[in-house]
């Protein structure tokens, strides 16, 4: 059951999706000293991987690249490796750094229960350790929520955000029903003790994250100032409505729904999700007025004689 159950976490994600000179050195310290991404096993990378220490517990991360730092957040029960063709993609334009969240992958355990706001400051804590002043982010479910309250917790650190099947409640208006029970169930159908081993543990811990949290107000969303594109399939495991209503509440946020995908759209088809998110880092933001903006567009029309 419990390998039954890793495979679940790992590939379901259930979390409810450039000028080298302008880094600063110590992040190009550190990516220079990475291997190349044919060499590269991500998230098991001796020549890449490090370790630093915050709250007491040991991070482990991992830095790819040249350019501007991009931080990359995986999803509940996953790790650096979730995320492999990201990093082959973004590291040819960005120092791509990423980090095995809390009581996942080769990181260290939490000492009690785990919460999304925790997560986010040890992301913050991180850009620290690098001397990172701020960073493009990325962030694909649980990763999507961090991304998403590192905005808001710390918005210094942020440049723009992609906040990819992100939710901000545990509840079946922001999560489909048959996920909330299919994590339930696989909760229930643990043993007394396959919850005692080390591994049970963290099972324990990051099943109860995904039915105990967030609990996000969505007025909180106010607060980012980054430009932030907000994105899910149109199959994804968060209810369409919920998205949007994150979507709204975001004073500079874009909105991409992907037709015919799910939840797992980075994995499925990552030149279809990581050219939509390239484009928004690398397109300049302008805020768009629904009427004005299109009216001008008319004019523009009717002034090349297009009826």
């Amino acid at each position: 059951m419990l390998r039954k159950f890793d495979t679940f976490l790992a590939v379901i994600f259930l979390s409810l999706c450039n000028a080298a000179a302008a880094q600063t050195p110590a992040v190009a310290q550190k990516a220079a000293t990475t291997s190349t991404a044919s060499e590269a096993k991500y998230g098991s990378n001796p020549a890449a991987g490090k370790a630093f220490t915050h709250d007491g517990i040991r991070f482990y991360y991992e830095v790819y690249g040249m350019g501007e730092p991009l931080l990359l957040i995986h999803g509940n029960g996953a790790s650096i490796g979730s995320f492999a063709a990201q990093i082959d993609y973004f590291r040819k334009h960005y120092t791509v750094i990423a980090m095995d969240s809390r009581d996942q992958g080769r990181s260290g355990d939490s000492p009690g229960r785990i919460t999304y706001e925790e997560m986010s400051d040890d992301l913050a804590a991180l850009l620290d350790h690098l001397n990172a002043a701020s960073a493009y982010v990325l962030g694909w479910s649980d990763g999507g929520i961090e991304a998403l309250l590192l905005g808001v917790r710390h918005p210094e650190k942020v440049k723009r955000i992609a906040a990819m099947a992100a939710n901000l409640d545990p509840s079946d208006s922001a999560i489909y029903p048959e996920v909330l029970a299919w994590v339930k169930s696989n909760l229930n159908s643990m043993t007394a003790e396959q919850k005692e081993t080390p591994g049970g543990k963290r099972q324990v811990r990051l099943l109860q994250l995904l039915l105990e949290e967030p609990h996000i107000d969505p007025k909180a969303l106010e607060a980012i100032t980054a430009p932030t594109l907000v994105l899910a399939g149109d199959h994804d495991l968060i209810v369409d409505t919920h998205t949007l209503e994150i979507y709204h509440h975001i004073p500079n946020g874009e909105l991409c729904i992907f037709p015919d995908a799910t939840h797992m759209i980075p994995y499925d088809d990552p030149a279809r999700f990581d050219a939509a998110v390239d484009r928004f880092f690398r397109t300049p933001y302008v805020k768009k007025e629904r009427l004005q903006d299109a009216i001008t567009s008319i004019n523009e029309m009717k002034r090349q004689g297009v009826h």
